[in-house]
Formats: structure tokens, C-alpha cells, sequence
């Protein structure tokens, strides 16, 4: 069997795709390395262009300049990805996302994915999801199953920070899942945004990906003994702000500058 990028998915679910929005991305290597380290199959992007969601993030330059091991997940919440698709093939995305409420011919883009070639390795294919804004309707994905190989169900609105998780998301998995059974198509459901140390458990129970920066980089103390999600590492012995050391962000760097003008980061 081929080492595609879908059975490696399979085969880590369920699995956290753990984003770079909250990442320090002037040190972005080094902060992959940390998640390598840890033991994280899956990185996640979030692209968004001001136009479909009011935040303006990046685009494929910073997809490309990630240079990691692990599966790279572009979510593009974007408007009419058609012609757009392309340029975050060639930048290296494994898995690409797109929202069904952002193009007119959405399955005609599901399509022109299927077609192409993956930048990292033309074997390993590329992994085809749609995503849904919570108050769109699941059986939206039925027309395109065929060409499907991961549904996203946002647990938050696109675009706006500082949201809690939306209790209904987690029928919705069910709901996903049983359409995609009668259609007899093995399909792997996600779970996208609030998802947070307190609740990583009861969504995995349930949703075989979850995508979330907090979940890497959040300072929420859980109780001692609590296992660490964010990196399946350890088991907390003493209370304490990190899940582990692994995740324990370095200290805030400052800005110097020298006689001649120039700066520097320190």
C-alpha cells in the first residue's frame, strides 16, 4: 500500500492538526521542530483573505517556506478558490481545504484537485476536504462525495477571534458521519476551532482530526495527572502553566539596536 498522505492521516487519527496562527513565526523552524518532536503528525494553516473572512493571514510563500515533516493542512478560507487552489499545491500543502460557502462551483474545484500532483512527493497525493461555517447545512457535502476525503465542521465562525467552542458541532459529527455511511464512503470528519485542553477528550471520542492552535500554545493549567494532548508526551506530575516542557513557549524577545541603526531581535 502506497504511503499517501490520506493513509498517513488514517492511520494517526484521531489526530490534532495543530496551527501556526499562533506560532511565533519569525522562529517558525524552530517551533515545527517542537511539534516534530512531539510527536504531531499533521500542521495546520490557516489561510484567510480578508474577503471571505474579515482576518488577513498569509498565503502560499509561508506554506512553501515551512520546511517540516509533518503533513502541511492549508484550511483557505477564501473567496472562489478555483483559480487559486493551484498556487498551495505547488507551495507544498498536503491537505486543502475549502469552504463550500465560498465558491460557485465548488465540486468543480474538488475536480481540478484531484488532478494534480503533490509538490512533496507525486505519490503522495493530496488529501480533498471541504468545510462547513457552523449555521451551513451537513447534507451540503452529500453532491460531493465522491470527491471527498475529509470533512471539516467549524466549531467556531471563520474569521473571529476569541469564540468558545459551539456545542452543537459535536451532533453535527454524527450527522457527517451517518451521511457518509450511506453513501459507503470512508471519510475522515475534523473538528475545527474551541477546541481546548478541557474538551480535546469528548471531541476525540467522536471526530477522528482536530484542528486548533490553543490546544499547542495554551497557558491553562489542568490538573496534576492530566495526560497532555498537545503532545502525547507525559503525564503531568505537578500543577504548573504548560502541559509539558515541550510546549512551554521561551521567553518574549526584545528589539536592539545598534550604534549603525540597525536592529536586531534578542
Amino acid at each position: 500500500m502506497l504511503d499517501t498522505a490520506l493513509a498517513t492521516l488514517k492511520a494517526a487519527a484521531p489526530t490534532l492538526s495543530v496551527g501556526v496562527l499562533t506560532a511565533d513565526l519569525l522562529s517558525l523552524g524552530s517551533e515545527l521542530r517542537v511539534l516534530e518532536q512531539a510527536g504531531i503528525a499533521v500542521v495546520h494553516f490557516d489561510v484567510m483573505d480578508g474577503v471571505f473572512v474579515p482576518m488577513l493571514t498569509f498565503g502560499p510563500p509561508v506554506i512553501r517556506a515551512a520546511r517540516t515533516t509533518l503533513l502541511k493542512d492549508a484550511h483557505l478560507m477564501i473567496d472562489e478558490p478555483l483559480a487559486k487552489v493551484a498556487d498551495y499545491v505547488a507551495a507544498g500543502a498536503d491537505i486543502i481545504t475549502i469552504h463550500v460557502e465560498a465558491s460557485r462551483h465548488v465540486h468543480r474545484v474538488l475536480q481540478q484537485m484531484g488532478q494534480m500532483k503533490n509538490a512533496n512527493d507525486p505519490e503522495r497525493g493530496i488529501v480533498r476536504g471541504v468545510a462547513l461555517n457552523p449555521g451551513t447545512p451537513i447534507e451540503a457535502i452529500e453532491p460531493l462525495l465522491d470527491e471527498l476525503d475529509l470533512v471539516v465542521l467549524l466549531a467556531v465562525n471563520p474569521g473571529w477571534g476569541g469564540q468558545h467552542f459551539i456545542p452543537a458541532a459535536i451532533h453535527r459529527i454524527a450527522q457527517a458521519r451517518k451521511i457518509a455511511a450511506v453513501a459507503s464512503r470512508d471519510i475522515l470528519v475534523a473538528i475545527d476551532g474551541g477546541v481546548t485542553l478541557k474538551n480535546v477528550a469528548e471531541i476525540a471520542a467522536r471526530a477522528l482530526m482536530l484542528l486548533s492552535p490553543e490546544a499547542q500554545y495554551s497557558t491553562a493549567s489542568p490538573p496534576p495527572g492530566t495526560p497532555a494532548p498537545c503532545c502525547k508526551r507525559s503525564v503531568r506530575a505537578e500543577p504548573g502553566p504548560y502541559p509539558c516542557k515541550l510546549c512551554k513557549p521561551r521567553p518574549n524577545r526584545a528589539i536592539r539596536t545598534d550604534s549603525r541603526g540597525r536592529s536586531q531581535v534578542v
